[in-house]
């Protein structure tokens, strides 16, 4: 125990020393019993091999003139996007297992996660109108034909609610996203030349005859959540719409969603006083292909009636390439986007964090705020060690951000995304602005600044290189360095 214990201060004394000359950082080695550290600037620091692990560390300002050649320099007079925030999706799967775990270990979990002061400070949820493919059942919230008969059902009083509201009482300000994964099925149709009945939760599309009733539904169910104290802050019309596939699903092109908005939506939600905003789209960057679906929320842009209703649009990244976001706002920087869904699983060595770190971190994280996305949302928060609770037809190769152990229901698995989304919404509060920045660019190193509400700063740096570096950085009023681990994220945050 001894030597376990020298050697980890070994480590500790040797990388604060090498962090700066004027040895003005220190690192925390994960002792809970250590006084707060205190500093200038306020870093968290995660690597690949799981090394640091969300380490908490600190910097203070040199007061000596910056000569470095590795200098990255703020410019807060160039001005991006507003951050809305970022989060994960808290489906009905999530919701349940955190259900299993002892009430102690999920507030725990919960305030880690979401507590903008002493935890990761997690902003944004995404949850299902109804069933997705991480419910414990198909259903939706009127599944007898009728809107008279909407109701909530068990997945959403028994589980997201309650859940909903623990993480309110954490963060009150979290905002919320709602997408349905299908219509009732009494309100489908095989195709909207036939318009015969569908009886399918597999596919199929809205019939025009059941508009006004389907936007019903969704204001029922804002004002529902609305009873509960739980505020919905946006929504959009279909999750992945030009899906036909997954367990529970609906076709929806652009004109359908168009006509879907600015028919009866969109006036819906103005007649009942609704300020929940409305994105469109809520799929992939390659628009599956479907060279009819191509901009797919531009082409609902053109009729400025209906783009009256919508604040922006979704985008989920399971095929095409990021840089569609930075085309879609040169065609339309009047309108927001946000980035809603991506997932780690078998097929992308999801578990293999010295992998996922790296990429996720460069394409998800970085590389969605990068190209004007104010909010990033990955999929499930929670599943099980066995991909689940999960619906046939569905993923069933998908792990969370983080596993729990269904054996115990107690020992979690942290990973990439949920430490991507962590040294995100850590330093980078819902307001601040996107920043510009001058200076040192390399291969391997990928960033973003910030001015939070408040005045703070705030830098998100990855590090995709084996070896270490020496990073300066300069607001034009104070200047630190710190030594950025090979194969590692930092988080920085400053006033």
């Amino acid at each position: 125990m001894k030597i376990k214990l020298l050697a980890s201060l070994l480590v500790w004394s040797s990388l604060a020393t090498a962090c700066n000359d004027d040895k003005n950082v220190s690192v925390d080695p994960g002792n809970n019993n250590q006084p707060e550290l205190t500093g200038d600037v306020t870093l968290y620091v995660t690597t690949a091999n799981r090394s640091y692990d969300f380490q908490k560390a600190v910097a203070n300002f040199s007061n000596k003139s910056n000569m470095s050649p590795t200098t990255i320099t703020l410019v807060p007079g160039t001005q991006y996007q507003t951050m809305d925030g970022f989060g994960a999706a808290l489906t009905g799967s999530t919701c349940f297992n955190l259900f299993q775990m002892d009430e102690a270990d999920r507030a725990k979990f919960l305030s880690e996660t979401f507590d903008p002061e002493k935890g990761m400070g997690y902003s944004y949820v995404r949850i299902s109108i109804g069933c997705s493919d991480f419910s414990l059942s198909e259903y939706t919230c009127c599944d007898t034909k009728g809107i008279e008969h909407f109701s909530l059902q068990d997945e959403e009083k028994n589980y997201i609610i309650p859940i909903l509201k623990e993480v309110l009482k954490i963060n009150p300000s979290i905002k919320i996203l709602g997408s349905p994964w299908t219509c009732p099925k009494w309100m489908k149709v095989k195709d909207l030349e036939s318009l015969a009945p569908y009886d399918s939760w597999t596919g199929g599309q809205l019939n025009p005859a059941y508009y006004a009733d389907y936007a019903t539904y969704f204001v029922k169910w804002i004002q529902a959540f609305a009873s509960e104290g739980i505020k919905i802050y946006a929504i959009t019309p279909q999750n992945e719409p030009l899906n036909r596939g997954n367990s529970a699903s609906l076709y929806m092109g652009w004109e359908e969603q168009r006509d879907f908005v600015k028919n009866a939506l969109g006036p819906q939600f103005k007649t009942a006083g609704l300020d929940t905003k409305i994105y469109a789209f809520d799929h992939n960057y390659n628009y599956d292909n479907l060279s009819t679906q191509t901009d797919y929320p531009v082409k609902i842009y053109e009729d400025e009636a209906a783009a009256s209703y919508f604040t922006g649009a979704a985008y989920h990244n399971y095929g095409g390439n990021k840089d569609e976001l930075n085309d879609i706002q040169g065609k339309r920087p009047d309108k927001e986007l946000i980035f809603t869904e991506t997932s780690i699983g078998m097929w992308n060595d999801g578990r293999n964090l010295s992998v996922r770190l790296m990429e996720d971190m460069a394409e998800v994280a970085l590389g969605t705020v990068n190209n004007w996305c104010k909010a990033v949302i990955v999929w499930n928060l929670m599943l099980d060690t066995e991909m689940g609770p999960n619906r046939e037809g569905g993923c069933q190769t998908c792990y969370g951000a983080v596993d729990i152990n269904n054996a115990d229901f107690k020992t979690i698995t942290r990973n990439s995304h949920y430490y991507i989304i962590g040294h995100l919404a850590s330093v980078v509060k819902p307001g601040a602005v996107r920043i510009g920045t001058t200076g040192f660019k390399e291969k391997g190193f990928t960033y973003s600044a910030f001015q939070n509400t408040d005045g703070s700063y705030a830098f998100v740096l990855l590090n995709a290189n084996a070896e270490a570096r020496r990073i300066t950085l300069d607001d034009g009023t104070h200047h630190f360095t710190y030594e950025v681990p090979g194969k590692s994220v930092v988080s920085y945050r400053w006033k």
